[in-house]
């Protein structure tokens, strides 16, 4: 039943993604006042995000970044549907990258780059980074399987349809490593800005005006296991449906940085970008659903920084 059911839902999507850009953005306005004022998807949660991360601004400044966003969120929708049949020439036109050359450089020279990105501007089309990579290289990136498996399956097919592999992240230095062995070199990515479990969480620092935000520091332990060189992906958005995404080198021995500290710089990164244009990170995510009281009430750190559950009382 679920094969038939993917089939089914493959065969709807295709179909709407061989209609031009233009209907694709006629529907995402369309979809917009549905979504906003409608369905108020995760309204609360955005809206609290939102708020929480500019203190400093105006009620009306506030809600103009809240409007931009679910009008961005509507284009990130469509433009995913897009993504089944985009040509490499329209694509390479719409999603551009710069610096290419010092990625290029490390591939050419058997090194393995890891890149960190954020849930921001329209990180599906960052999977298109194989049009630009050098012939030597492979693209890749870390993944979350989704909790449903057609949509998981669905996304799976778009993401490597341009020739980059997808990694679950449980498997993630298992199958890092059997690239290493076998002399293939990669620009990985990276999405970072997740809320990590509880048994994960290892630093809690300021983000985007949120004290004791818990980080996800996964991503730090693989680059320095491996000492690949490591890049930032600064994205902006050009106009709709067109993106830009700059390399910035954050070093190139992980493994000489102190602990935490590209896990710091990072965030530091995404927070600049963000900041520069708002309404295109992901404030649907529930990013700060975790805190440092709830933490310290349920778990503690033992002598080796390993997270350990507190034994809680019978009721």
């Amino acid at each position: 039943m679920q094969k038939i059911v993917y089939y089914i839902v493959y065969a709807f999507w295709y179909l709407l993604s061989l209609l031009p850009f233009w209907v694709h953005y006629i529907f995402s306005d369309l979809l917009y006042p549905l979504v906003y004022y409608v369905i108020r998807y995760r309204r609360p949660i955005v809206r609290k995000n939102i708020e929480g991360s500019f203190p400093e601004k105006s009620e009306k400044e506030l809600r103009s970044i809240e409007r931009q966003f679910y009008h961005f969120f509507c284009d990130y929708v469509v433009e995913s549907v897009k993504f089944m049949t985009i040509s490499k020439k329209q694509m390479c036109r719409r999603m551009k990258f710069r610096n290419m050359a010092e990625i290029n450089k490390y591939i050419d020279s058997g090194r393995s780059c890891a890149i960190y990105l954020g849930h921001y501007c329209n990180w599906e089309w960052v999977t298109s980074l194989t049009y630009w990579l050098s012939s030597k290289g492979l693209c890749g990136e870390l993944y979350r399987p989704l909790e449903n498996p057609v949509f998981d399956r669905l996304f799976l097919h778009m993401r490597q349809r341009s020739g980059s592999v997808c990694i679950p992240m449980n498997e993630s230095l298992r199958r890092l490593a059997t690239y290493r062995r076998e002399g293939q070199t990669l620009a990985i990515g990276y999405i970072s800005d997740q809320v990590p479990n509880w048994s994960n969480i290892h630093l809690w620092t300021t983000f985007m005006n949120h004290e004791e935000t818990p980080v996800f520091t996964g991503t730090e332990r693989i680059v320095k296991s491996l000492d690949h060189p490591v890049f930032y992906l600064d994205m902006h958005r050009e106009r709709r449906g067109h993106y830009v995404g700059e390399f910035k080198l954050m070093t190139d021995h992980p493994k000489d940085t102190e602990e935490f500290a590209l896990t710091k710089q990072y965030l530091s990164l995404l927070e600049t970008t963000i900041r520069r244009q708002p309404a295109f990170w992901l404030w649907s995510h529930n990013r700060w659903k975790r805190t440092r009281e709830e933490f310290d009430r349920r778990y503690y750190y033992d002598e080796n920084g390993k997270v350990i559950r507190r034994h809680e009382p019978k009721a």
